[in-house]
């Protein structure tokens, strides 16, 4: 199973970029679509991104799409999602996470990791 090491979060005024990494360990970490979700306080984890092992077709919730891209290097066994014109409600917990595509929408096939904080002040 692949391990997933999320780092990058920070405080960033409305606006401000930051970029996360999801660092991965194992082999096969190439064969293996890859996602973010974020979770506000007091609210569900929802979906964010997600990328496929060959980098190809992305997806991307409405909510950021047009902000936010998504993007991997496999050399690397690195996940990143560049942030751009955060706004405070993408305050959150960010996780990646190994997934697959469900009727319902984007789901994990992993564990979670610990998360990185992202606070945006307005």
């Amino acid at each position: 199973q692949v391990q997933l090491v999320e780092s990058g979060g920070g405080l960033v005024q409305a606006g401000g970029s930051l970029r996360l990494s999801c660092a991965a360990s194992g082999r096969t970490f190439s064969s293996y679509t890859v996602a973010w979700f974020r979770q506000a306080p007091g609210k569900e984890r929802e979906f964010v991104a997600t990328i496929p092992w060959s980098g190809g077709i992305t997806y991307y919730a409405d909510s950021v799409k047009g902000r936010f891209t998504i993007s991997r290097d496999n050399a690397k066994n690195t996940v990143y999602l560049q942030m751009n014109s955060l706004k405070p409600e993408d305050t959150a917990v960010y996780y990646c996470t190994t997934a697959f595509r469900k009727a319902t929408g984007w789901v994990s096939s992993g564990s979670w990791g610990q998360g990185t904080q992202v606070t945006v002040s307005s």
